[in-house]
């Protein structure tokens, strides 16, 4: 298992020279991972954050942002993003595609704030109007940067969740899916958010979305992080369910620690930028299904937590540190 856990040999990964260091954890052990535990992302937010577009072009030199889901998610997520990218998307031609990218991801968030995680009947009409006016905005702008960089599957991404959000029928969103598995097909963002298109609360019938996980799952390598698929499919079953128990089963426990032994926990499994978030969807899967594995995946996160996927339950960083303290 050793051998699984830390790569050939049984050896940790060496260490990262970008590695943020790790914060003050809280009395309970853990502390939320910034920046994706990265020097280089960090210095992406904070130019962001300052408004300086120059700055923010600069460090995104090391990064592919129309591949690189959690590098754009970064960005996305800051307050005030959508005050200052619009310029750059009218100012700078060279760089529109990527303005454009950015402005159009961050209006899907924006929308969603307007929205609120209420249910739709209790959204007022106002809400309803400003959530569809910012995702009018982000359609746009994210078709003319599909159309600008062809290559890129981001946008692609992105225009899954536009899609849902303004309820624009199975054919539209299939038809993003498609493109966007066209330029990847082991994309784990993309099948996750498939996952979301398939769940009942969505139009999606009732195990609908773990057979497509587990389809996918199946045409993976070992090693791939693609395997996290099983674990938030299993997460969302949690989700949809009105039994807080409906995971502790033994072969859904067998499961979810066979998915974890091919993918994370593989000696073939390459941790890269960000791999803290596919741990935690582990950890918290494992977790909901009373599996001993979550031991495993949370002694190499070490206290690492991440809002995702974490963010289902009520108070998400005291729900990690609870199951991280059960087993």
């Amino acid at each position: 298992m050793f051998g699984k856990m830390f790569g050939r040999g049984g050896e940790r990964p060496a260490a990262d020279p970008h590695a943020l260091a790790a914060p003050r954890r809280q009395r309970n052990g853990t502390y939320p991972l910034r920046a994706l535990g990265d020097v280089r992302v960090l210095a992406l937010v904070e130019a962001a954050d300052a408004g300086d577009w120059e700055a923010v072009k600069t460090a995104l030199a090391p990064f592919d942002l129309g591949r690189d889901h959690q590098v754009l998610g970064e960005l996305v997520d800051l307050d005030g993003v959508q005050d200052w990218i619009g310029r750059a998307v009218e100012e700078d031609k060279e760089h529109r595609a990527t303005a454009l990218l950015i402005s159009g991801a961050r209006h899907i968030v924006w929308g969603w704030e307007a929205r609120t995680a209420a249910r739709a009947v209790d959204v007022t009409q106002a809400q309803w109007r400003v959530f569809h006016e910012r995702l009018e905005i982000a359609e746009e702008q994210l078709l003319e940067a599909a159309e600008l960089r062809p290559d890129w599957i981001t946008p692609w991404r992105q225009l899954l969740t536009s899609a849902r959000g303004m309820s624009l029928g199975s054919s539209v969103a299939e038809t993003r899916r498609d493109a966007a598995l066209r330029r990847d097909p082991l994309d784990l963002a993309t099948h996750v958010e498939w996952l979301s298109q398939l769940q009942p609360r969505w139009g999606g019938e009732p195990g609908q979305a773990l057979e497509f996980a587990r389809k996918a799952f199946a045409a993976a390598p070992d090693g791939h992080r693609l395997g996290c698929v099983i674990a938030m499919a299993y997460i969302e079953e949690w989700v949809e369910s009105d039994d807080s128990d409906c995971l502790q089963q033994p072969r859904i426990r067998t499961e979810l620690r066979e998915a974890a032994e091919r993918s994370i926990l593989h000696h073939a499994y390459e941790r890269r930028l960000g791999w803290q978030g596919d741990y935690n969807m582990f950890a918290m899967a494992l977790s909901l299904a009373g599996s001993s594995t979550a031991s495993n995946v949370f002694r190499e996160l070490d206290g690492a937590f991440t809002e995702w996927p974490w963010t289902f339950m009520a108070d998400p960083q005291k729900a990690y540190a609870r199951f991280r303290k059960a087993f």
